[in-house]
């Protein structure tokens, strides 16, 4: 039987048409007379290629192959009766002679037939007729011919093939007698396979590509492919994929090794005819055409497979042609005159490559060197197939493939498989193939096999690593499922899902659960009870009992209403804030007289490092309330507030929901963070959903998307803290009650600093126990010259920075070689431990060590504190500040200590707090009598300030020009604006007075005081309009020096609301209309000086000086 005969393929093979030479007993001449005119319909159909028995030798021994199609004989005359007579006796004398091709069935155990064509999707006979012949025959010979066996014809395989088509292979070499299939994609390539096929040649040269990753199917250069290859056999053709992805899937059975001698460069023409195709078409017999037998080719073969037909009818068919030879023979092409196989292929766009034979040398199969290489691969193959059950089949398939008795009398085919079936690298495969000396081919395959044999040994491994997991964690559960058994049988436990509805009773008997939500407690808790525990809807209902029993319903903390203690603990833990001092303090009073508070919804407004995130907890620790805090900065999702449906997985409830169960208590206080920054998604607007959760009149029924009950929130007291109210949603801004929280003067920052922040600094820089002192000097000059910011929170880093050096300057005057700063003495004893392990641990540090191997590295109490001697003394005053914390930021109080004309110092709000903001004005060109008015505005200015800058500049031209007609300053002056720090956006109308006094002040040639302040929004009539942020902006003036602020009038009521420590050293003015401002700035003018002091420079000059001036233009 051949090799791999039922496979899938062979097997359709073995079905379609096909003729072999039988030796079975012939129908009689009776039954063949009416199927005579059946066999010359065929004849006329199809060539069969089957020679009479006296030609056989001279074909089986002939090595010259035929290119062009098995010539077709004629449709042969209409025998006579004798004629025909005669052809019977002839046929049966053919018919009764052995074959002389079953005598070679041996030796062609492991050699395949190749398939030529395709016929609807599947393999067919390669002769190009046989098919429609095998299967026809009239109703007599057909029927009696149906059950008998059927055989396969041995063709021979030529020893010689100069030329062949050429085929590159990629991954994997193909070794000789191992089936292979590979998929080809190129059309032209497609064709030509199926042109090989049809003209019955189907062989073709099957080489490596050197780069792994090409898929080529032309081989366009010698160099892209290794020399040594195989010649192949295409036993099957199957087409494959749709569309433009069609492609071929053959089927190659090598025969020899071969090596490339020389490569014909494929034509990039057009082919001739046929012309290639990229499908995958169906062959259909051709037309027989008249041939020759006395001039027809010595060994001209056609390779295909063929089935048993009726004898009697080929015999009497072929005698007729015999009979009706013309002399000469009627070809479709002109044959060459040199035998070429492949020479019509020349003009197609495919490879065609010249070849040698590589025969293997000669060896001695009783080498002790190649018997013990044979040896060792044998118990190699034995031993991976023992772990590797695939591999195990394919030495089962090798050794019944094999003729010889021992595997040991065929070393070269025991190296081919070992490296054929081994996974190594492609080069070494190549080795293999390459090697013609037995010895070193044994020697290659023995080494790639062993590479197999680790892979395999390794997958074993790892396979039987995952099974004792697996079979560990199974053995486990099954203990557990008959202990809980057992337990249950004993009546010491009783099943986990009634366990579980009991607690959740129990701890639903704890609470005041409202009637709502204890008729929804009992529907959840019955459909529990009636879930199977695998059940997914039993986790999601478990977790939302959960949470439903973990809320403290009716559980409150007793508050503390003391006055007195509240005081305490808010001065304690901050330095000022009188406003909301005394607004919790309010709070307490109400509460101690109904006996009861409602929550509240309190917003603090200030610079960042004023205190406001801090005074929640403070609040909390005042009335003995539980605390809990969020930050909604950025917060984009609804769902963050008022939680997720339970149909989702992973489903929670909100940040509110969450705090009641952290807190459980019904009254806590919550601290909402950075509510001015919330953000806004595609999954909601968190800021409205806000809305319902900070009303007092809806937050008592608050409904949570996961819990679906109405909680009663109206007890919690909100806390929440902004930096600016401009971003706050006007609906949510109205909701809560509004603590501006202004900046830190230099008095109450050098308390916080000497009270809070520089003991904390000193603690946490280890140096609470050590004699180091930051002198109040010191700190002042922080506060002056490094932090002129509205908080505090700049200046805690300053003075942490003071301290960190000072303990490093006291180690480094200590030394840490010995004495008490020596390393060894802060090691403890484990710690030393775990550092030697560490410093054996080779690996890189990116990567995590295992698990073993980390807790040997590390230990709880890896080191101590080390203490500083008492004789350490170190000081830091104003002196030394500058060796800690670097030269000064900040030079002068004031940007002017005297201000030049057209220099007004204004004040701003800003973020950080208030802010002084300069406004200068100057000349761009002197004045003359033919100059041109104009305004420059710079100091990247927003929209709202510009327009402040053009209502300033024509108030003041109208001011000028009313009061003082005489000065026409403004008329001739090109003025330049600007306010200093350009890389700060400013905006805003509360400059307006300030930008006209400037302005004012250079056309009427007089400095300003530079201790005066203003702010204010100026008209164009002069009235001066409200503005905001005072308070900072009254911090502002007092850091810079300011001795008077000009504020409006309509901000009275805010002057008066300053703490003192605040307004003490400024006067503050306010003002209605500009004239109070022009009054207090410029006292004393007179109007006599202001209309003659630009007359000298704009005089008009004399007739000649004009003409020239305009002839100069």
């Amino acid at each position: 039987m051949v090799y791999g005969q039922q496979l899938p393929w062979r097997t359709a093979l073995q079905h379609s048409s096909r003729r072999s030479y039988s030796t079975t007993r012939q129908a009689c001449r009776a039954c063949q007379i009416p199927v005579q005119s059946a066999q010359r319909q065929n004849a006329l159909r199809a060539f069969t290629p089957q020679p009479y028995p006296h030609l056989r030798t001279c074909l089986a021994a002939s090595r010259n192959f035929s290119t062009s199609p098995a010539r077709r004989k004629e449709k042969p005359p209409a025998p006579s009766e004798d004629d025909t007579i005669e052809k019977e006796e002839r046929k049966d004398e053919v018919t009764d002679k052995p074959r002389e091709a079953d005598s070679a069935e041996a030796k062609s155990k492991s050699e395949p037939t190749p398939i030529a064509s395709l016929l609807d999707g599947k393999a067919a006979s390669a002769g190009g007729g046989g098919g429609e012949s095998g299967s026809s025959g009239g109703d007599g010979g057909g029927r009696k011919r149906k059950g008998q066996e059927r055989g396969v014809a041995k063709v021979s395989v030529p020893d010689v093939y100069p030329q062949v088509l050429a085929i590159p292979i990629a991954q994997r070499p193909l070794f000789p007698g191992f089936y292979k299939a590979i998929t080809i994609r190129d059309p032209n390539v497609v064709a030509a396979v199926q042109e090989l096929l049809k003209r019955g040649q189907s062989y073709v040269g099957a080489f490596l590509l050197k780069d792994q990753e090409s898929s080529q199917d032309v081989i366009n250069d010698p160099s892209e492919v290794y020399d040594v290859g195989t010649f192949c056999q295409v036993t099957g053709a199957f087409p494959a994929g749709h569309g433009e992805e069609r492609a071929l899937q053959a089927v190659l059975y090598p025969h020899r090794r071969i090596k490339l001698s020389e490569l014909i460069p494929p034509n990039r023409g057009p082919p001739a005819a046929p012309e290639a195709q990229a499908t995958i078409e169906t062959l259909q017999p051709e037309p027989a055409t008249k041939t020759s037998g006395t001039e027809e080719k010595k060994g001209d073969v056609v390779a295909s497979f063929e089935e048993p037909k009726q004898e009697q009818q080929e015999t009497a068919a072929q005698d007729a042609n015999l009979k009706s030879i013309d002399p000469e023979p009627k070809s479709a092409e002109p044959e060459p005159t040199a035998y070429d196989p492949t020479h019509f292929l020349r003009t197609w766009p495919v490879s065609l490559v010249k070849v040698d034979n590589l025969a293997d040398e000669p060896f001695d199969k009783k080498a002790p060197t190649i018997r013990a290489l044979i040896s060792e691969i044998v118990n190699t193959c034995k031993e991976i197939g023992n772990v590797n059950h695939l591999f195990r089949d394919h030495v089962s398939a090798f050794a019944m493939s094999q003729s010889a008795a021992n595997i040991a009398d065929e070393p070269a085919k025991l190296a081919d498989f070992a490296a054929a079936v081994s996974g190594g690298e492609m080069e070494e495969a190549q080795s293999v193939l390459a090697s013609l000396n037995i010895e070193q081919r044994l020697s290659k395959a023995l080494e790639v096999i062993k590479k197999e044999h680790m892979n395999a040994q390794l997958s074993s491994k790892i396979s039987k690593d995952v099974e004792s997991k697996i079979q560990k964690r199974q053995r486990e559960y099954w203990l557990m499922e008959q202990m809980k058994g057992i337990r249950r049988e004993l009546g010491l436990e009783s099943d986990g899902k009634d366990k579980l509805v009991e607690k959740f009773k129990e701890k639903a008997n704890k609470l005041a659960m409202p009637e709502a939500v204890k008729k929804v407690f009992d529907e959840e808790i019955n459909k529990l009870a009636h879930l199977e525990p695998a059940a997914s809807e039993f986790n999601v209902t478990r977790n939302y009992l959960d949470w439903l029993t973990q809320i403290p319903w009716g559980q409150r903390s007793a508050e503390n209403f003391g006055i007195q203690n509240a005081r305490t603990v808010l001065d304690e833990d901050h330095y000022g804030l009188k406003d909301v001092k005394d607004r919790i303090l309010e709070f307490i009073a109400v509460g101690k007289l109904r006996g009861t508070v409602e929550g509240k919804i309190l917003c603090m407004v200030g610079p960042p490092g004023v205190g406001k995130t801090s005074i929640g907890k403070s609040i909390a620790r005042a009335l003995n309330r539980q605390y809990y805090r969020f930050s909604v900065g950025g917060l984009t999702d609804v769902a963050e507030i008022k939680g997720h449906r339970r149909t989702y997985v992973g489903a929670l409830p909100g940040r509110i929901i969450q705090a009641l169960k952290k807190c459980q208590t019904e009254n806590p206080l919550v601290l909402i963070d950075e509510v001015d920054k919330i953000g806004r998604g595609h999954q909601g607007d968190p800021s409205s959903a806000l809305l319902e959760l900070l009303d007092p009149e809806q937050n008592s029924s608050f409904l949570d998307h996961y819990m679906d009950v109405p909680v009663d929130l109206s007890k919690v007291l909100f806390v929440c803290t902004a930096n600016m109210t401009d971003t706050i949603p006007r609906p949510l801004l109205d909701r809560m009650e509004m603590i501006e929280l202004s900046g830190y003067v230099s008095d109450e920052k050098m308390a916080i600093a000497d009270r809070y922040l520089s003991p904390q600094a000193k603690e946490m820089a280890g140096l609470k126990e050590v004699d180091v002192n930051l002198d109040k000097e010191a700190i002042l000059e922080l506060i002056n010259k490094y932090c002129r910011e509205s908080g505090v929170r700049n200046l805690k880093k300053q003075i942490e920075k003071v301290y960190r050096k000072s303990a490093l300057k006291i180690i480094q005057d200590l030394g840490e070689e010995e004495g008490v700063m020596a390393e060894a003495n802060a090691i403890t004893k484990e710690g030393k431990e775990a550092q030697e392990e560490a410093k054996k641990d080779e690996t890189d540090p990116k990567f995590t060590p295992e698990q073993d191997q980390i807790e040997k590295e590390t230990t709880e109490v890896p080191r101590v504190a080390l203490q500083v001697p008492d004789n350490v003394h170190v000081n830091i005053g104003k002196d030394n500040l500058k060796d800690y914390v670097g030269p000064p930021v900040f030079t002068s109080d004031r940007l002017y200590d005297t201000t030049p004309p057209g220099v007004a110092m204004g004040l701003a709000w800003t973020q950080m707090g208030g802010a002084a903001l300069y406004v200068e004005s100057i000349l761009e060109n002197a004045l003359s009598y033919s100059s041109r008015p104009g305004l420059e505005r710079t100091g990247n200015l927003k929209n709202v300030m510009k327009e402040s800058t053009i209502i300033a500049y024509s108030f003041a031209k109208g001011l000028m020009a009313k009061n003082y007609p005489g000065n026409k300053f403004f008329e001739k002056a090109r003025i330049h604006l600007h306010c200093p720090e350009g890389a700060v956006q400013k905006d805003g109308p509360s400059a307006g007075i300030t930008m006209a006094t400037s302005l004012l002040s250079l056309g009427l040639d007089k400095p300003l005081d530079p201790t005066v302040a203003m702010t204010g929004e100026l008209t164009v009539t002069g009235k001066v309009l409200r503005i905001g942020g005072l308070r900072e902006k009254t911090v502002a003036a007092r850091r810079a020096g300011a001795k008077m602020i000009l504020f409006p009038k309509d901000n009275t009521s805010d002057w008066l609301e300053l703490p003192e420590n605040i307004k003490e050293g400024i006067e503050g003015k306010p003002i209605d209309w500009y004239a109070d401002v022009f009054a207090l700035m410029f006292p004393g003018i007179e109007a006599s000086q202001v209309n003659t002091l630009w007359k000298k420079q704009l005089a008009k000059p004399p007739k000649e000086e004009r003409e020239k001036e305009d002839s100069d233009d």
